[in-house]
Formats: C-alpha cells, structure tokens, sequence
C-alpha cells in the first residue's frame, strides 16, 4: 500500500431485510466506533464510504442496487475496510469489490451473539470464488496482539496472510483401505447411475459462495433439481397438526429437550417446533416426489 495513502474507505454491507439491519444496527455502529479509534492511533483515517440513513435508521448497504450506487462514487485506487458486525448478503458488494483496484480487507467481530463473523466467512468465500484479491482479519475487542499486528501489516504492505501449514492435500494423505474402497464404490455408483440433489433458492441470501457450478458436480454424477421455499411453505401448509406432533413426540422420546420462553420475539416456543416439524415433513415428501437423494438450502 501507498505511504502516501492516509485514507481508508469503510463498507458495511447489510442484510435485504430492514428489520434485521434496524435492529442489529447498534452492534455495528459499536464495531465501527472501534476500528475508527484503532486506525486513528495508527495514524489513519477511516472513512464511511456512504452515510447512515436517519430515515431506515441504519448504515448498511441493503441491496445489490445501492451497493453498485456506492461503489460507482468510490475511488477505485482508495483502501478498503469491509466491517461486518453482523449477517449480511454479499451479492450486495461483490460486484464493486471484484472491479476494485486497492487492496481489500475484510474485518469481523469474534461474538456468539452477532453473526459478523459467519458473514465475513460468506463473503470471503464468494470474493475467493470470483478470483478477487483481498486480505482478512477477526478480533473480538479489536485490541489483541494478532488483530493489531495483522492490521498494521495490511496498511503498511496492502496484504495480510494467515499460516497454512495445517492444511494439506488429500493426495498426500493415508486414507486408511476400507474407507477408500467404499468412497470408490460410492463413486462408482454416482457416476453409473446418478444423483439427484434438491436445492431450495440457490444463490439465496446472495450466497454466490455456496452455488456449486454444475460442470463440476456433472462429473461426480449428481445434477440439481432446483426448488423453491415458497413451494416448500405451500407443502408445509398441507402437513396436518397430527403429523407434526407425531414428529415431535419421537423427538422427545429419543431425547432432544426444548427450553421454551415467553417471549415470543427472541425464545423459542412449542409453535415454532411444530412448525420445524412440518416443514421436515413437506421436505421429505417434495424430496419423494422429485426423486432427491439430498434436499436443502445451500446454507
């Protein structure tokens, strides 16, 4: 990176919903309030590279629309910070990053409570996926030793990089001989006499990461049949409340406990159970009726 450049630019992208980007707003906000201290003690100035809306009452990009809105107003050659505190659809940036020329970092919370880090993971993966260069770091405080010396290294050389040394290829690995002679009649059988595997809204959430290109899957012998949630909600609609609780009572017996609260909006409640089990079933019998061998959403 440029020793002249003191200016790095901040994103943060959203949620589609409004609800979820109003309510998890704080979290980031808290977030950014840090990183904007932390790079200011490092002699840099972190920038918002597009306002908080009073009106929605949040600052995160909220569509693949105002996410190429945003990126066609930033200078292509400026640094960029993607903070993420929360979940958020990485289709909304990702085609302002793939054309961005500086250097690319994209920074999470460490929190059980708030999902940034599962996002940054989503899309690391689709920036990875669309061959984008881009660096990555994680913190929980944003103060720890790891943090701070990955960041001071990307604003200085435009590029941090993680050991790998724990990763390693499967052609050098010692498959022990029972497994592979059942993943290679395994294989076999897919490739002789195919799969077909049910996927519910592909690309939902702007998961670009998590659509498995078909070339590559016709070669193992499995092929999509492509469905979708509100077929799987009608389905859900013709599962009876006795079907649901027959689902339920074997649960219970084979000994899954529900802790259950009376707040509706953030416990758990009986209902919501049945309505999981429901869907369960209307899953299991789209899957029959397709002739699916696997059936899910990519996440």
């Amino acid at each position: 990176m440029k020793k002249t450049s003191k200016t790095i630019l901040l994103v943060a992208n959203g949620d589609l919903r409004q609800s979820a980007n109003e309510g998890t707003w704080q979290a980031q906000a808290e977030m950014e309030a840090k990183l904007t201290g932390t790079l200011k003690s490092l002699g840099y100035k972190l920038v918002r590279a597009h306002p908080y809306k009073k009106d929605l009452k949040h600052g995160f990009i909220g569509s693949q629309k105002e996410g190429m809105e945003v990126f066609s107003r930033i200078n292509p050659g400026t640094p960029v910070i993607v903070a993420e505190a929360v979940w958020q659809y990485s289709h909304h940036i990702l085609a302002g990053l793939i054309s961005h020329q500086a250097p690319i970092l994209t920074i999470a919370n460490w929190s059980g409570r708030w999902p940034g880090l599962v996002g940054m993971l989503n899309l690391n993966g689709s920036l990875t996926k669309a061959g984008v260069q881009y660096s990555t770091l994680w913190s929980e405080q944003f103060e720890d030793r790891f943090f701070l010396r990955g960041l001071e290294k990307w604003l200085k050389t435009g590029e941090v990089k993680h050991p790998s040394r724990h990763v390693k290829s499967l052609a050098r690995a010692s498959v022990p001989a029972r497994a592979r002679s059942i993943a290679n009649r395994i294989a076999t059988q897919l490739k002789t006499g195919k799969s077909i595997m049910g996927v519910f809204d592909e690309g939902c959430m702007g998961m670009y990461n998590a659509i498995i290109p078909d070339e590559l899957l016709f070669q193992t012998g499995v092929f999509k049949e492509r469905l979708s949630q509100s077929g799987l909600y009608y389905e859900m609609t013709r599962v009876t409340d006795q079907e649901a609780n027959a689902v339920y009572r074997w649960l219970v017996k084979a000994g899954m406990k529900f802790h259950y609260g009376r707040d509706f909006e953030t416990q758990l409640n009986k209902d919501m159970v049945l309505q999981q089990c429901k869907m369960y079933i209307a899953a299991l019998r789209i899957a029959d009726e397709f002739g699916c061998e696997s059936i899910g959403i990519q996440y």
